[in-house]
């Protein structure tokens, strides 16, 4: 929905929904979907956060699926601002893991499905602003050694497109790298060093002005208007980022901001014997449940939950775990969870904006503790965007 002033658009990651195949996303678009805007924007366009799997994305190539998908729209008051464009396959009742982050910007596959996403959100999409398209932050970190230029050439290669699509349509597509734990992109840091050396850099120019024909300076004012950050808040708490500090290295190095994901983490404020053990609750099978301790000032880092907690020696330790929570959420005994890291940054966007497109994104509703959760998965969408409202007010 469009917020007061200058505070952009809010919606919610279709993600949550366990929808694979065009036919699926159809029948979440009409039920769940429709279910949550007739709650929380009963009199207004309802802004949608898509997600296609790259099975999704080939049937809607077909023109009549296409047209569907638009009367869909157009029928229900939607209006497609962003999309998902991170998983490339299954995201719900499989193992995920660290098969999330493939095919990774290494391989031709993530530029075609990346490129398919940017033809349809053009053809979809809003005419009168640009849309996003948030995705996997170069691969899984131990993959990543020794294959940043591969990564960013391909990078480069998707902005390029998105670059001729606007040229050819007027619809601008902005891609939008989100950084996560254990990723080749992790912290703020890294991400701001690869902008400046690989996709900001005079050389990332120069392959601009080859693909698109642009000059360079028409190039270099492009680049960042095409690919930019998706900021996932979760994320940037699992690293003990800090909020206004991370946001102020990021426009400083002038890298945009084109989606912020509203997400908290669990966090456990000092490990002991009751902490581990309730933490067993959490160790499921289907995502990745990165965790980051602090002891003394030092960061350690693990890949998965069940690792950290095989750790010995881990009492009296900070630990934030990637394993998306409820929003509306701030204690869940025995943890807390980074509620306030959210809570703030969400103050900073409510004085000075970081991005048009905020979209929630707790996709965990299938795997979170029972007492997490209330009776509809859609009531629970409803009561986390009452609650992001209600903190920009």
């Amino acid at each position: 929905m469009k917020l007061p002033g200058d505070l952009g658009h809010l919606t919610y990651c279709l993600n949550i929904h366990p929808a694979e195949t065009w036919e699926a996303c159809r029948d979440a678009l009409r039920g769940p979907v429709a279910t949550v805007k007739k709650a929380i924007s009963p009199d207004q366009t309802f802004d949608v956060g898509l997600r296609f799997s790259a099975v999704a994305v080939e049937a809607l190539a077909d023109p009549g699926a296409r047209a569907e998908l638009k009367q869909i729209l157009a029928d229900n008051d939607f209006r497609a601002i962003t999309v998902n464009g991170f998983p490339y396959g299954p995201f719900h009742g499989t193992r995920v893991k660290e098969d999330v982050y493939q095919p990774d910007w290494t391989k031709p596959e993530r530029l075609a499905y990346t490129t398919g996403l940017i033809e349809l959100m053009a053809d979809i999409g809003p005419s009168d602003m640009p849309t996003s398209l948030s995705t996997v932050p170069g691969t899984y970190k131990p993959l990543a050694r020794g294959r940043e230029a591969e990564m960013a050439g391909n990078l480069l290669r998707a902005a390029a497109f998105a670059i001729q699509t606007q040229q050819d349509t007027g619809r601008t597509v902005q891609i939008a790298i989100e950084p996560e734990p254990f990723c080749f992109l992790e912290t703020i840091a890294e991400t701001v060093d690869f902008f400046r050396d690989h996709l900001f850099s005079a050389d990332a120019v120069e392959t601009i002005t080859r693909f698109t024909g642009l000059t360079t300076a028409e190039a270099a004012d492009a680049l960042p208007r095409h690919l930019g950050l998706c900021y996932d808040v979760c994320h940037a708490a699992v690293e003990f980022e800090d909020p206004a500090g991370s946001l102020a290295a990021l426009r400083d190095a002038g890298v945009p901001i084109h989606k912020l994901q509203l997400s908290a983490a669990l966090r456990v404020p000092s490990v002991d014997a009751a902490a581990r053990a309730a933490l067993a609750d959490f160790d499921e099978s289907t995502y990745l449940h990165q965790v980051v301790s602090r002891r003394s000032g030092t960061l350690a880092f693990e890949h998965d939950l069940a690792p950290a907690l095989a750790r010995a020696d881990t009492d009296g330790e900070e630990w934030r775990v990637h394993f998306h929570v409820p929003l509306f959420v701030a204690d869940i005994p025995p943890f807390a969870t980074t509620q306030d890291f959210l809570a703030e940054i969400l103050a900073i966007h409510r004085d000075n904006p970081i991005s048009p497109h905020l979209e929630v994104e707790t996709y965990t509703w299938g795997v979170l503790p029972p007492n997490l959760s209330g009776e509809t998965i859609e009531a629970d969408i409803v009561r986390e965007l009452e609650w992001v409202l209600g903190r920009l007010a």
